[in-house]
């Protein structure tokens, strides 16, 4: 049998203070990828025949278990919170990555379950293997200085990057654990939370370290005029909540009069613009707590608007809204009305697998007040001068850019039987991964044209109109993330998003 090389042995622990498992769990997770990093150090060093016996070289995420010997009170005052706890008695695990990103994270959640339960967190090495690329660093790129053998053996070597270890099976309500194992405490394990780590910075161009936990995606670029506009502005007021903007490259501006200790206390990696950008750019006004506003232009169609959001979703943010332009449907809708979506027709097919059609997709009270009242934050408008140019109806989210040509006015028909009032490619799409992945969303559009009653969307009007409007409606929603900021996450993380049996991670 082949000998394993792994990591010095190191004896489950238990805990009863959150900070101490935590920085356990980091020593764990540091000690594994310096042992791959120095064994790929090893093995590109190493002149390698075709045939020669090789080492097997394995490191393991870190994993945090939890033991519940009898079952919640479905009374008691902690279960009727969203999350924290679980309701059955039996074992739980989850395992962990990245504690330079889920630090906090891991300690709010670890806090929550100690206070819930009563009973101590074990922190432990796992059995779920670190594939070798997803511990060397987001600027790694060793392949360039592999050999044609080295190349062909290195799976030989290292654990690879594993897709049946990295499903959503969990996420979608379809995992099963073994008769004799454990259940799971996460929404996403720890190779499916780096494997988007990696598609993240590869799609965005940014750094996941950046992201803040309030999130606006778009579908038109004027909103990132906009938006860099606006974030440039705040880094120069050195009185501003935000302590940096960043865009694609990890160009990072400080704001004024930050000191040298301030920024290496929150900076994440810094680089230079790249020379095209990226497939979904974002761009990121950090806060020091990262409740600051991350944008990304997720341009125009439903595959985007899914990819981006299967890739943020592991890093947990407190909520997620849409913000883009959309077709009005009805006659007493002018162009520059707002859309606020209460319901969705989901035609835009990229998740009827993953979340059956039949799944309603509910609204948020939460979110819906904040957008409602950041709309008459920012308009000045009250009572019925609001309901004027504010609609809150359904929203249909199609794939079909071309929609107005089907023949026989078919969408016209299945509009209308949904008592649509608009319609976009991706509302639908965010709404419906947000519920999915449990993280708080919501839907604000703009009418940009109205097909069916002649004013369809022509290059000039369409410029006019967008720089017109673009000013107010991303006002709107950054006034939307202050009310739910104010508001309090514990407010927002509904019990909406939730099933029978739920993790007990947020």
């Amino acid at each position: 049998m082949t000998p394993v090389h792994t990591p010095a042995f190191v004896a489950p622990q238990r805990f009863t203070d959150p900070d101490a498992a935590v920085a356990h769990a980091a020593r764990l997770y540091e000690a594994a990828v310096q042992h791959l990093r120095a064994a790929l150090h090893d093995y590109l060093r190493q002149p390698l025949q075709a045939d020669a016996a090789l080492p097997r070289v394995r490191a393991c995420y870190p994993a945090v278990r939890l033991h519940v010997p009898r079952p919640l009170d479905p009374l008691a005052a902690r279960a009727r919170q969203s999350h924290g706890f679980v309701t059955r008695a039996g074992r739980y695990e989850t395992t962990l990555t990245r504690p330079d990103l889920f630090a906090d994270y891991w300690r709010e959640q670890f806090a929550l379950l100690l206070q819930h339960h009563g009973e101590p967190l074990e922190i432990a090495i796992s059995h779920e293997p670190i594939p070798l690329h997803f511990a060397l660093g987001e600027d790694s790129a060793f392949e360039g200085e592999l050999s044609a053998v080295q190349r062909a053996r290195l799976g030989e070597v290292f654990d690879l990057p594993d897709l049946t270890a990295m499903d959503d099976a969990i996420a979608n309500g379809l995992h099963v654990a073994r008769d004799d194992g454990p259940q799971p405490l996460a929404l996403f394990r720890a190779a499916r939370i780096d494997y988007s780590l990696a598609r993240l910075r590869h799609y965005s161009g940014t750094a996941p370290a950046w992201f803040q936990n309030f999130v606006l995606f778009t579908n038109y670029a004027f909103y990132v005029d906009e938006f860099v506009r606006l974030g440039l502005a705040q880094m120069q007021q050195p009185d501003s909540e935000y302590v940096a903007f960043v865009e694609p490259g990890n160009v990072v501006t400080w704001r004024a009069g930050l000191s040298a200790g301030e920024r290496a206390r929150l900076a994440g990696p810094e680089g230079c613009a790249p020379p095209r950008l990226p497939q979904m750019p974002a761009y990121h006004l950090v806060r020091a707590d990262r409740s600051g506003i991350t944008l990304v232009n997720i341009g125009v169609g439903p595959s985007n608007a899914k990819t981006a959001t299967d890739h943020i979703a592991v890093l947990r943010p407190h909520a997620w809204l849409m913000l883009g332009h959309c077709a009005g449907l009805r006659h007493s809708q002018q162009l520059g009305d707002y859309v606020l979506a209460h319901a969705y027709v989901r035609e835009d097919h990229v998740l009827d697998e993953e979340l059956p059609l039949w799944v309603p997709i509910p609204a948020l009270a939460e979110v819906q007040r904040a957008l409602e009242g950041a709309v008459a934050d920012v308009t000045g408008l009250q009572g019925a001068a609001l309901k004027r140019v504010l609609r809150t109806g359904t929203v249909a989210s199609t794939d079909n850019r071309n929609w107005e040509l089907l023949p026989g006015a078919v969408a016209q028909r299945r509009l209308s039987l949904s008592r649509a009032i608009a319609l976009d490619m991706e509302s639908a799409t965010i709404a419906a991964n947000g519920f999915r992945f449990r993280v708080p969303y919501g839907t604000l559009l703009c009418v940009s044209d109205k097909p069916l009653h002649g004013a369809i969307k022509l290059p000039g009007m369409a410029d006019r109109f967008y720089r017109e409007r673009v000013d107010q409606h991303l006002r709107i929603g950054l006034r939307a993330i202050e009310r739910l900021r104010q508001a309090g996450i514990d407010q927002l993380h509904s019990r909406k998003l939730r099933s029978f049996d739920e993790v007990a991670f947020q």
